[in-house]
């Protein structure tokens, strides 16, 4: 991408003077007429743009000055003057190739922060998308299954957990379904994340005229491999279409023994990024063993349906490119940075970058769960929470059920959504999808969400953190310690 960006070696604050005059001289509106994203319920919010109608009111959350301040655009902060990133994403030109790639000025992201977001994710922008936040599986599942009976010709289906139970028949029924009608269907599961599914489900889906592969079985060739796992979650139709986000299949993503559906975000994308999806599937299907053709020489890509701007983040276990994405997203904020992390035992870097955010003046509130599903791993998170306290990040107990979703928004300008959890295990361990996105819209949704979500948490003040019992510290300790060869081993 070109466009005008800032010079460096003069401080934070020419830095970010010369960012504000390169996008209002660009083009892109002043930074005091980017309208601060309204404190909506998205998911009322989208639902009613889906069927044409007007969106719901504006509902207020309840969270006083600190969710004004959230929202709030141009502002002085410490006597420091804040610039909000004008315009909308996607304003450069569409060239054909493997896939469009964004090229000419982009108003959302000025040139140097464009080439960094490239270089550290090793992904190009891709425009003329259209984009749909889904929230918890009332959404997300119904959404999948239109888009799984919807296939023409192809489907590429992967996920870490593939449950033989009733959410896992229902999807394994509208996969038998578009395979018996002639849609080339694959399914590629994660050995270990589904190792209590029954065979008989593989068995059936085969039957049916389904591919179906296993990533990362044991091998007396390869026995490193058990430790690379398939930890993605993506649904990619005709080329055309996709999902991505956090969702498993399996029963407690509906309900959870009679207490709700488990916490979850994903995004609906159509455009030209699903042909990027379909390439980053057919190169894990065939890591997987399996034979599937380049999607980049059998077809065109999809023709530009919106205005979103979004990086397939394709994370292969030591390239660390999410890693690097959340260390440079934090580094970027300049007013909010809020960060969902279901199992947040994050690296010393990581927490490093979130410390030096919040001391530089950025709201950075971090959601987790309160209890995990993973109880070691969430102890041993628990005992990196009071430098991050005492520095000025804040941290939310989630109160529902359990807190599953991987999300990250800066600003309320720049959103991350997929499968990737703030731990090395995962960052530095694991194949992972994220999606990030350049839209002021999806984003803006991603933070009311977020906002919306502590409602039902509760904020976790140090003083009172300091005071926990002592049998809490114990099984803190006892966490860390238990993981603590596999967590540096995982750090590198």
């Amino acid at each position: 991408m070109s466009g005008r960006g800032g010079r460096g070696d003069r401080g934070d604050r020419g830095d970010r003077g010369d960012l504000r005059r390169a996008l209002e001289q660009a083009g892109g509106p002043p930074a005091s007429a980017a309208a601060s994203p309204e404190l909506v319920d998205p998911v009322g919010h989208g639902a009613a743009a889906a069927a044409g109608a007007s969106p719901p009111p504006v509902l207020p959350v309840g969270l006083g000055r600190d969710a004004g301040e959230a929202a709030r655009g141009p502002e002085r902060r410490g006597g420091e003057r804040r610039m909000t990133w004008g315009g909308r994403p996607g304003a450069g030109t569409l060239t054909r190739g493997p896939h469009r790639r964004l090229r000419g000025f982009t108003p959302q992201v000025p040139r140097l922060l464009e080439r960094g977001l490239r270089r550290v994710t090793e992904a190009p922008l891709i425009g003329g998308n259209r984009a749909q936040l889904l929230v918890d599986s009332p959404a997300a599942y119904p959404a999948m299954l239109e888009l799984i009976a919807s296939a023409g010709h192809s489907i590429g289906f992967e996920n870490y957990i593939f449950r033989d139970d009733v959410v896992g028949r229902r999807f394994a029924e509208a996969l038998m379904e578009r395979a018996r009608a002639g849609v080339a269907v694959r399914v590629l599961y994660d050995w270990l994340g589904s190792l209590r599914t029954s065979g008989g489900l593989w068995k059936r889906l085969r039957h049916a005229g389904c591919e179906v592969r296993s990533f990362g079985s044991p091998s007396l060739q390869h026995p490193g491999r058990v430790f690379r796992r398939d930890h993605r979650k993506l649904l990619v139709v005709d080329g055309r279409a996709g999902i991505v986000g956090g969702f498993c299949i399996g029963a407690e993503w509906e309900d959870d023994r009679g207490l709700g559906c488990w916490r979850d975000t994903a995004v609906r994308v159509e455009g030209p990024v699903a042909s990027a999806l379909e390439q980053t599937f057919a190169r894990i299907w065939r890591l997987a063993g399996g034979d599937m053709p380049d999607p980049a020489h059998v077809e065109e890509p999809a023709d530009p349906v919106g205005d979103v701007a979004i990086r397939v983040v394709d994370g292969p276990p030591a390239h660390a490119r999410t890693y690097r994405l959340y260390q440079l997203l934090s580094a970027l904020a300049e007013r909010t940075l809020y960060v969902t992390g279901a199992y947040p035992l994050a690296p010393t870097a990581l927490r490093r970058a979130l410390v030096s955010a919040a001391q530089a003046g950025v709201d950075v509130r971090l959601l987790v769960p309160s209890h995990s599903d993973l109880r070691l791993l969430n102890q041993a998170a628990r005992a990196h929470y009071t430098r991050l306290l005492r520095n000025g990040v804040r941290i939310y107990l989630w109160n529902g059920p359990m807190l599953h979703a991987k999300t990250l928004v800066v600003d309320g300008m720049l959103a991350l959504i997929g499968s990737s959890n703030l731990n090395p295990f995962s960052l530095l361990g694991c194949y992972e999808l994220d999606l990030q996105l350049q839209d002021p819209v999806i984003a803006g949704e991603l933070q009311n969400q977020f906002l919306l979500d502590l409602e039902r948490a509760r904020e976790l003040k140090l003083e009172e953190w300091r005071q926990r019992p002592a049998g809490a510290r114990l099984k803190e300790r006892f966490g860390a310690g238990m993981l603590w060869l596999p967590y540096k081993l995982y750090s590198g």
